[in-house]
């Protein structure tokens, strides 16, 4: 919407004739106001709250209902919900395909989300996978994935990316973590390392090779997240193993990815890449700045070193402040 603080201005400057002036008040007025966004917000809404509402009565009223029947509703609603998407699924390509509707999309989403209640419904209580632990999430990341590229779904995609996050996870460390409570390790941080740039990849290979090119910015900020914040936090781990990766190799591939990050942002101009780029940047840079002055500090003598210290964090701040107040020009945008 044209703010009336801009057209008055324009009238001043006599820029804009008063009869054009006129016309845009009265189309502004008169536009009808588009519910589009909010309605997709409540439909996703819907049907996580359906979800939910159906797992909480089927818990309630188990022994009446029955597992049997519980599994076939399930099932059922699931297949109902793939027939449906199938049946208005545009015809394939890799470029991005014409959308269909809005329902087909969703009802795809919901049955994705039945096949995961279903998959967790038969393990817990048939024990349907065993102790193949791998097997109930590799599965799922597997048929996401491939729903993902036949419906183009980057809802699907996403998930089928968690699912494959979850996979690497329970591949490297099964069960430990939660007898240890050792969530962290650090052979997971480097698979979550190694799977993120895997990502990374598959986002750039997308886009540089045409191949669903839509598709790049999921790959690229979950698997830079992944990346980032792994490394972040491995970075950080006062209690590293002995198989972790050193800290000064950490800061190198934070710091190059934080600036890949920010060029793909000023390219694109996306606000997300260099929120992400500059935001990890700086813990990095902290890092270094904090490990550095302490392990130059004489703890008997030299006060300023934390001086120094303490001066850093509003400075820092201020810095902050800074690039929010510039983060146009920083993107190229006027």
């Amino acid at each position: 919407m044209l703010p009336e603080a801009v057209l008055t201005e324009l009238l001043e400057h006599q820029l804009l004739p008063p009869a054009q002036a006129e016309r845009i008040r009265q189309d502004e007025a008169t536009r009808p106001f588009s519910l589009h966004r909010e309605l997709r917000l409540l439909l996703y809404l819907g049907i996580v709250l359906l979800s939910g509402g159906l797992g909480v009565l089927i818990y309630q009223h188990i022994n009446e209902i029955g597992h049997g029947v519980v599994v076939a509703a399930i099932t059922l609603l699931m297949l109902g919900c793939f027939g449906y998407a199938a049946r208005h699924r545009p015809p394939f390509t890799w470029a991005e395909a014409p959308r269909a509707g809005f329902l087909p999309d969703y009802a795809l989403l919901l049955g994705c989300l039945l096949f995961i209640t279903l998959e967790t419904y038969l393990q817990v209580q048939y024990s349907f996978f065993g102790t193949r632990y791998g097997l109930v999430t590799l599965l799922p990341a597997g048929l996401f994935l491939g729903l993902a590229y036949w419906f183009d779904h980057r809802g699907v995609l996403a998930m089928g990316i968690t699912a494959l996050a979850s996979w690497v996870g329970v591949t490297i460390q099964p069960l430990s973590a939660f007898a240890t409570n050792n969530f962290w390790h650090s052979r997971l941080s480097t698979a979550a390392i190694g799977l993120g740039l895997g990502l990374m990849a598959a986002g750039i290979a997308s886009e540089r090779l045409g191949r669903k090119a839509h598709f790049a910015f999921t790959y690229l900020s979950l698997g830079s997240n992944l990346l980032l914040l792994a490394a972040t936090a491995t970075l950080l781990d006062f209690t590293p193993g002995p198989d972790s990766l050193p800290p000064a190799l950490l800061v190198l591939l934070i710091l190059g990815v934080c600036a890949a990050l920010i060029w793909h942002a000023r390219r694109t101009h996306s606000y997300l890449f260099l929120l992400m780029g500059v935001g990890y940047a700086y813990t990095a840079v902290t890092y270094v700045v904090v490990r550095f002055l302490v392990a130059t500090a004489d703890y008997g003598h030299d006060g300023g070193v934390f001086m120094l210290l303490f001066l850093y964090v509003p400075l820092s701040a201020v810095g902050v402040i800074l690039f929010f107040v510039n983060i146009k020009k920083i993107l190229g945008l006027r």
